[in-house]
């Protein structure tokens, strides 16, 4: 894993929880890990990652994700073994 994908499973996994991580790198860290993202409508996007699919609202107009997705994010990557 590159260091910047480290970096942002980091910032996922940090306490409290923050708000100040770039929706851009969440995603590429779901490729990183072997995620199929394809495109929902209005700013839905599909991530298929650890045989589930799972819909995120890419956010707007900031590019930071919001506390409660970084949590269902940090839930999801612990329930299926990844860690920083």
């Amino acid at each position: 894993m590159r260091r910047k994908h480290k970096k942002t499973l980091e910032q996922i996994f940090a306490r409290p929880t923050s708000g100040n991580i770039k929706w851009r790198e969440i995603e590429a860290l779901f490729v990183e890990l072997g995620a199929e993202i394809s495109e929902r409508a209005g700013s839905r996007i599909g991530v298929r990652l650890f045989g589930e699919r799972r819909v995120f609202h890419r956010p707007h107009p900031s590019p930071n994700t919001d506390k409660g997705a970084v949590a269902s994010i940090r839930k999801w990557l612990e329930k299926n073994g990844v860690k920083p």
